[in-house]
C-alpha cells in the first residue's frame, strides 16, 4: 500500500472523481463551506440603529439624495463578524506558514515595524501639511534615503517612486535624461533571457526598443553575445542580479565596463536585493541605476498593507536626472522638502515627477525600523541566511525535482526546479496544486521562462530549519507522486475550500460582481 501524505490521501483512494469531498453541504470539520455576503444577508436587516437626521437636507445638495435604498446585504452584528471570521480561515498567511514564491521574497514583518509606522506622526502625516509641522517625517525620508545610498554604494537615491515597476520606469527615464542631456537618441534597451519580466515592458513604455540578450547553459547572461550587440545605437542593459535563475552574474562588472565603454548605462532590477545587502554594493559592480523594493528587502508588508515603495538608487553620473520632490537637509539642520525646479538646488536636470507626493510614509517607517534594528552587520546576516535556506532547500530536494543549474553551483536566495522527470502528463501545475492540499502556498510556477515548467522557491531568512523540513517533507511527497503517476494528483487540491479552478476561462471570463439571484443560470 503506498503511503499516506500529510493530509491522509492515498493514490488508492481513486481518481479526482474519487476524492474526499466532505459532507453534503460541503463544510469539512470547522472549515465551513460559505455564502457570499450577498446571499447572507436579508432586506431590512441591520447590525447597528441609525438615527434619522436632525434637519433636512440642504437644497444644494437634494439632488445628490438617492431615489432608492442601495442594496447593500443585511445582517446583525454576529452574522457579518462571522462571515469574515470564516473567510480568513480560508486565506493563506504569512503567519500560518512560508510563502515560498520565487523571486518575490515574502518574508515575515516583524510587529515592531507595524508599531513604528502605526505611531502619531507617521500614521497621520498628511502630503499637504506644511512642511515645518512634518520635520520628523522628512527626517525620516533623509536618514532612510542615507541607508540606502550607502549599503548600495551609490550617490543618489530617487524615494517617490512607488513600487518595483514604478521604480524601474523612474530610472529607465533618468537614462534617457542623460542621454537627451548629451544629444544622444539611443533607442534599443538590452534585456537578458533571465531578468524580470517586467523590464521589457518598462522599457517599451519608455519608448525605447527591446532586445534580448541569451542566457549561456548554466543560466548566466551570455558576455560575448552582448558584447557583440553594442553599439552607438544602445542606450543600456537591464539586466537582474542574482538573476531569476537564483544566480549571481559573476560577469557584472565586465557586463558593466563594456556597457559603459559603448556609451550606455547599466540599469539592474533590485528585487533581488535580499540575497546581497550587506555582502556586495551595486554601485561597485558599475551599476547606475537600481530600484530597491523595501516590500522585498526591508519587510515592509508586501501586498495588501498599503502603498508599495520602490526608491530607485543612483550613480554620479544619473543622480542629477532623478525626479521631484525630494529631502534635503538645511544648513541648521532643518529639513526642505524641494518640489519645484526653483534654481534653489543642483537637480536642474530632473526629467520632473513620478508621483505628486511622498504618500507611502507607512512603508518608508517600516523599513527604517527593519534597518535599524539589524544594523550593517545584521543585514548582512540576513543575505547570509537567506543564501543557506535556499541552498538546504536546492540541495534537500535536487533527487525529487529535477534542478537545471544545480551543477553550476550554489544558488543565491531561490531554489529553481524543472518539469523533467514528472511522469507523461503531469505538470508543475499539478505539483504544485498538490501542495496546496499538505498545507502550503505554491512556490512560484513557470517563471522563469528560461526553463520549461519551472518552480521557483525562495524560503527567505526568516525560516527556521523545522519550517524548512515540514515545506521540503511536503513538496518531497507531492514530486514523488508526480513521478510516479498518481492519478489523484491531476484532481488537487482536494481539501481546500475550493476545487481547482479552469485558470484559462477564470482568466478570460472573470464574474467581478454580484449581479443578483443567479439560480436561473
Amino acid at each position: 500500500m503506498n503511503a499516506p501524505n500529510q493530509s491522509g490521501w492515498r493514490p488508492e483512494m481513486g481518481s479526482t472523481d474519487a476524492a474526499p469531498s466532505g459532507t453534503a453541504s460541503g463544510d469539512k470539520a470547522l472549515m465551513l463551506e460559505e455564502p457570499l455576503i450577498f446571499e447572507l444577508g436579508r432586506p431590512g436587516t441591520c447590525g447597528v440603529d441609525i438615527e434619522a437626521p436632525d434637519a433636512d437636507v440642504m437644497p444644494s445638495l437634494a439632488r445628490f439624495l438617492r431615489a432608492e435604498a442601495p442594496a447593500l446585504p443585511g445582517l446583525s452584528e454576529p452574522e457579518a463578524v462571522r462571515h469574515y471570521t470564516r473567510l480568513s480561515r480560508q486565506n493563506y498567511a504569512i503567519d500560518l506558514g512560508p510563502f515560498p514564491l520565487g523571486s518575490c521574497t515574502m518574508k515575515h514583518n516583524p510587529r515592531l515595524n507595524e508599531k513604528v509606522a502605526r505611531m502619531a506622526g507617521f500614521a497621520d502625516v498628511h502630503p499637504l501639511a506644511p512642511q515645518q509641522s512634518v520635520q520628523g517625517a522628512l527626517g525620516v525620508i533623509a536618514e532612510l534615503a542615507d541607508w540606502l545610498t550607502t549599503l548600495t554604494g551609490m550617490a543618489g537615491v530617487a524615494m517617490s517612486p512607488k513600487a518595483g515597476a514604478h521604480g524601474e520606469l523612474c530610472g529607465v527615464l533618468c537614462i534617457k535624461a542623460a542621454l537627451d542631456a548629451r544629444g544622444e537618441a539611443r533607442k534599443v534597451l538590452l534585456v537578458p533571457e533571465s531578468a524580470h519580466g517586467t523590464n521589457p515592458a518598462t522599457a517599451a513604455f519608455a519608448g525605447f526598443a527591446i532586445e534580448n540578450i541569451p542566457a549561456t547553459a548554466e543560466g548566466r547572461v551570455d558576455l560575448a553575445a552582448l558584447e557583440a550587440r553594442l553599439g552607438p545605437d544602445v542606450a543600456g542593459v537591464m539586466i537582474t542580479n542574482p538573476n531569476t535563475c537564483g544566480l549571481f552574474e559573476r560577469d557584472m562588472k565586465r557586463i558593466a565596463d563594456a556597457v559603459h565603454a559603448a556609451g550606455g548605462y547599466v540599469y539592474c532590477d533590485g528585487a533581488n536585493f535580499n540575497a546581497i545587502v550587506g555582502k556586495v554594493r551595486p554601485g561597485d559592480l558599475g551599476i547606475d541605476a537600481m530600484h530597491i523594493n523595501l516590500h522585498k528587502t526591508f519587510s515592509t508588508p508586501h501586498g495588501g498593507g498599503g502603498p508599495g515603495s520602490g526608491p530607485v538608487v543612483l550613480s554620479a553620473a544619473l543622480a542629477p536626472y532623478a525626479p521631484l520632490p525630494f529631502v534635503q537637509r538645511q544648513g541648521d539642520g532643518t529639513m526642505r522638502l524641494v518640489e519645484e525646479e526653483d534654481g534653489a538646488h543642483e537637480a536642474t536636470a530632473s526629467f520632473g515627477r513620478m508621483a505628486a507626493f511622498h504618500g507611502q510614509m507607512g512603508m518608508f517607517t517600516r523599513a527604517l525600523a527593519y534597518i535599524l534594528s539589524h544594523g550593517a552587520d545584521g543585514l548582512a546576516r540576513v543575505a547570509e541566511d537567506a543564501v543557506l535556506n535556499a541552498n538546504y532547500v536546492l540541495r534537500s530536494l535536487e533527487n525529487d525535482l529535477d534542478a537545471p543549474f544545480a551543477a553550476s553551483g550554489p544558488c543565491m536566495h531561490e531554489a529553481l526546479f524543472s518539469d523533467a522527470g514528472l511522469a507523461e502528463g503531469f505538470t508543475t501545475l499539478d505539483v504544485a496544486k498538490g501542495l496546496i492540499d499538505e498545507g502550503f502556498h505554491p512556490m512560484t510556477v513557470y517563471f522563469p521562462l528560461v526553463v520549461h515548467g519551472a518552480m521557483l522557491v525562495e524560503p527567505t531568512e526568516t525560516e527556521s530549519k523545522a519550517g524548512l523540513d515540514r515545506f521540503i517533507g511536503s513538496l518531497r511527497s507531492v514530486a514523488r507522486r508526480a513521478r510516479q503517476g498518481d492519478p489523484a494528483l491531476k484532481g488537487a487540491p482536494h481539501f481546500a475550500p475550493r476545487r481547482r479552478l479552469d485558470e484559462t476561462q477564470a482568466a478570460r471570463k472573470p464574474v467581478l460582481a454580484w449581479q443578483g439571484d443567479r439560480t436561473a443560470d
